[in-house]
């Protein structure tokens, strides 16, 4: 069966596979591996291993996780299995490397009314920017783009990893060198649950779904194409605030939680600022504010003429490479302190803060990883730039895969701009890119590893 990679592509994007809500597009993805011949297997987010994992709540059931679906396919190529040999497992006492190619499968919600089509919906568009209607087959014109929910982040991503193992498998990849007598084992791995802290990952990561082991991983993250060694932790934290409450009319009778609030906010901004002097990383000069701190939601008071007496916030609090969440919790909280202590009414009535959700741990490999220096001696197999690793200031799933002692990239079409953004769009030559330099990638690594 010849794989139509546009056509892929659009159909996923048209799930609405939101948290909780995978599991119909792991389903289309399972069937679509089995028919290109891949050998499939799924798996659900347990919450029995994820319970014990730091970066997930203690108190997960079998309602949290329901529907969030894993599935992968998995292709032994190459080596002396495929000239005929006849001893065992291609290579036989010379065990293929197994590189995973992963993918998420979820995407985050999309608010129809800031969007000019339907988000799930997939538009293409020509090189004239004008909308094409059926245009799901056909070439990969390097021109046109796709618009649609997931489109960047990162649906086309997974595209790119299933058309670069079959054109290996059908020895048409662009780039891509003789596979090694041992040959190659390839997964491509589709997810659920990365956007909301990594469900299928971290459970594959714990409790490996496979027979064999993983030796390295590529996740084909919107990255424009430039391979990404360390990702940035956060801190997920909830502020509240206890004030006491009197009549707008007498409000000097109350204890306004929001002067408060707005102290502390400062106090955190500040350690932003100084934190961003202290804790320095070479992948990361090039950010104007390498670990951010952003207050995404605030909730106080109850009534327009009521002083404000309770505040509810939530914080995302940046983790550097090198830093654990604990760290940077410890950090913040003794800010707070400070603040609370300047206060009389806080020094009696202490503010809480305390985690909530899924916490990134950050990850990081070394720049001269062999998968990383396959990746980059894809991009010149392929006639691309070779460029210098990077660091991002998101986490990914790669911080799973790290964490059990598989090194993991990030590298994929698209950028992170378009990710979760109204109209997220990518373009399609930059997927086609992708694939190439994936597949001339994925032979790379099997060639240094049979080294």
């Amino acid at each position: 069966m010849e794989f139509d990679m546009r056509a892929f592509a659009a159909d996923l994007c048209r799930h609405r596979s939101t948290a909780g809500e995978e599991a119909a597009a792991a389903a289309f993805v399972a069937e679509r591996l089995a028919d290109l011949g891949f050998e499939t297997y799924a798996w659900d987010a347990d919450p029995a291993v994820l319970a014990d994992h730091p970066s997930f709540p203690d108190d997960l059931d079998a309602a949290a996780v329901e529907g969030r679906r894993s599935v992968a396919g998995v292709l032994e190529l190459g080596g002396a299995a495929d000239a005929g040999d006849a001893g065992g497992e291609s290579g036989g006492d010379d065990p293929a490397p197994t590189l995973v190619l992963n993918g998420h499968l979820d995407v985050v919600p999309a608010e129809p009314s800031e969007w000019s089509s339907d988000p799930f919906e997939p538009v293409w568009r020509d090189d004239a920017g004008t909308a094409s209607a059926n245009a799901d087959a056909g070439g990969d014109a390097s021109g046109e783009t796709l618009t649609a929910r997931g489109a960047a982040d990162m649906k086309s991503g997974l595209a790119a990893c299933v058309g670069a193992a079959v054109d290996l498998r059908d020895g048409v990849a662009d780039g891509a060198v003789t596979l090694p007598r041992a040959g190659l084992r390839l997964v491509v791995e589709a997810v659920a649950g990365e956007e909301d802290g990594g469900y299928g990952a971290a459970t594959a990561a714990l409790a490996n779904p496979y027979p064999f082991e993983r030796d390295a991983a590529i996740v084909a993250e919107p990255t424009e194409l430039r391979p990404v060694v360390a990702c940035e932790g956060s801190l997920m934290a909830r502020l509240e605030i206890d004030g006491r409450s009197a009549h707008a009319a007498t409000r000097w009778r109350g204890e306004d939680v929001l002067p408060r609030f707005e102290a502390i906010r400062e106090a955190f901004m500040e350690l932003e600022t100084e934190r961003s002097e202290s804790v320095s990383h070479p992948l990361y000069g090039e950010f104007p504010v390498p670990w951010p701190v952003v207050c995404g939601r605030v909730e106080a008071g109850s009534w327009a003429s009521t002083v404000p007496a309770t505040l509810d916030a939530e914080f995302r609090i940046g983790v550097a490479p090198g830093e654990t969440v604990a760290e940077v919790e410890a950090a913040f909280r003794e800010r707070l302190e400070r603040v609370a202590a300047e206060d009389p009414w806080l020094r009696e009535h202490p503010p809480r803060f305390e985690r909530f959700s899924v916490q990134f741990e950050p990850a990081e490999i070394a720049v001269d990883e062999p998968v990383v220096e396959a990746v980059r001696a894809g991009l010149v197999a392929t006639g691309l730039p070779d460029v210098e690793p990077r660091g991002a200031t998101y986490g990914a799933d790669s911080r799973h895969l790290v964490a059990a002692g598989i090194p993991a990239v990030l590298f994929g079409p698209g950028t992170i701009d378009e990710a979760h953004y109204p109209d997220e769009t990518i373009a399609w030559g930059e997927v086609v890119r992708a694939r190439a330099a994936i597949a001339a990638a994925a032979a790379r690594f099997a060639v240094d590893y049979a080294a």
